[in-house]
């Protein structure tokens, strides 16, 4: 069967509705963000039904939804105006140190704007849901395939690619790493979506419930201008190609992590571990044993954690951008699978609650000796899994007048052997869908072990 392609229709640019002199200002990128130079953009997107009747009732419905959809994203980018920029870098190599800045230019020029692709496929909801792996052409359903961030010096920092299917519509969104982490990334589609509801509504002066604070935060003594010790950017760009992979969402019911918890806590005399810790401690030690690793090989278990509730004071919760960094249980692979499921969820919340201002501060200190910049192929280790995004966000929350979503997909980004992203499952209730992400042999033995398939639920 061949593989089916995705027909680009139309692309345009979206600038701010309203320009102020504040657009005009550099924006200056903070530790967390410049860190994030050479990994990927953030691709994540939602599958809607289309709306009964959309194509024989109503002839006209895609068009207008489009432009509602660009309308409201001019609303919604006055409020995220860096969005809209593009970066710049400025060199000042006569001076003592040389100068190397890198910074957001959101200056309303003809080359800025996010972008807007209107797109098509001759397939159907059922063709994207219903075989076991995610079918590869849902990275169509996302621009800027396999570019890294430091590519936002020509291309937009925003790009939202909307999908008509046959009975669906896919709405894509990829935004430049370093601009927003998960909790911005999630922040800025749900604000574009109240913005769309509310003009669905007729109403008028809207504002959002969040509005996002733009002013990045920086350690005392340091910025708002940071200049890195480079020359050029060939020092610290490199781009990644993932292996052939398998890509699976398991679907695991409120019941079912509810016993997962108890079950860890119960192993470990506990009260305290999370049924996030617990379901990421079953994956830590499931993949661990699909691999076979050698008793004697370190593995770990990484864990995205956002710092702005860690920071003495705390960050705002509406801090736009990135605040991010990740823990980790370590074990070696004997160790693991010698002990039980509450052994290494208890090493995971070890992990998680020894994250204090005090570590926060100092990776920042050691960032500013240092001033690296991630790798992805260095930052992955192919013996651990890594659990990035979080059921937390409000993902089923983005809706654009389509009802609920059917499903979240991702794009190409950060697809890398042990990498899990992590979705809140559709029928809420503490339930979770988990991307897993493996070669095609760590697949087959993941989905043998029983402990594992025993776990997994049946999705609604």
């Amino acid at each position: 069967m061949a593989t089916p392609t995705v027909r680009l229709i139309s692309e345009c640019f979206i600038k701010p509705k309203f320009t102020s002199e504040e657009t005009k200002e550099p924006c200056y990128l903070a530790p967390w963000d410049l860190a994030m130079l050479s990994a990927n953009y953030i691709q994540k997107g939602l599958l809607y039904s289309k709306p009964h009747g959309a194509n024989a009732d109503d002839p006209n419905f895609m068009a207008t939804f489009l432009d509602r959809l660009k309308d409201s994203l001019a609303l919604t980018l006055d409020h995220f105006y860096p969005l809209s920029g593009r970066l710049a870098t400025k060199k000042e190599d006569s001076t003592t140190p040389p100068s190397y800045v890198v910074f957001v230019d959101s200056n309303n020029n003809s080359s800025s704007g996010a972008k807007f692709i209107h797109a098509a496929a001759d397939m159907t909801v059922s063709d994207i849901l219903s075989p076991i792996y995610v079918p590869p052409v849902v990275y169509s359903f996302f621009d800027h395939d396999k570019v890294i961030n430091h590519d936002g010096h020509t291309l937009s920092l925003l790009s939202i690619q909307v999908t008509e299917l046959v009975d669906g519509i896919f709405v894509g969104c990829s935004i430049n790493h370093i601009m927003v982490d998960g909790t911005s990334f999630w922040h800025f589609f749900n604000s574009w979506s109240e913005v769309f509801m509310a003009q669905l509504q007729g109403k008028n002066n809207i504002s959002l419930s969040r509005p996002p604070v733009l002013k990045r935060w920086f350690p005392d003594g340091y910025g708002p201008i940071i200049n890195l010790p480079f020359t050029n950017h060939d020092q610290f760009i490199s781009r990644f190609e993932a292996p052939l992979l398998k890509e699976r969402i398991f679907h695991f019911s409120s019941e079912s992590i509810a016993k997962l918890k108890a079950r860890a806590n119960a192993e470990c005399n506990s009260n305290k571990i999370s049924s996030f810790q617990s379901l990421s401690a079953l994956l830590w030690r499931s993949i661990t044993r699909a691999r076979s690793l050698p008793d004697e090989q370190e593995t770990s278990c990484r864990l995205a954690i956002n710092d702005r509730t860690r920071l003495d004071p705390p960050l705002p919760e509406n801090y736009f951008g990135n605040s991010v960094q990740t823990v980790r249980g370590v074990a070696t692979a004997g160790e693991l699978l010698e002990h039980d499921l509450g052994w290494a969820a208890w090493l995971l919340h070890q992990a998680v609650v020894g994250h204090t201002d005090n570590d926060v501060r100092g990776w920042l200190d050691s960032w500013f000796e240092t001033h690296f910049i991630y790798q992805l192929g260095q930052f992955f280790d192919p013996n651990s899994i890594m659990m990035g995004s979080s059921p937390r966000f409000n993902k089923y929350g983005v809706k654009f007048g389509l009802g609920k979503g059917l499903a979240l997909r991702s794009g190409y980004a950060h697809k890398l052997d042990g990498t899990v992203s992590c979705y809140p499952g559709r029928e809420g209730g503490g339930s979770v869908d988990l991307e897993v992400c493996l070669p095609p042999n760590s697949m087959s033995a993941l989905e043998s072990n029983l402990e594992f398939m025993e776990a997994v639920s049946f999705s609604p």
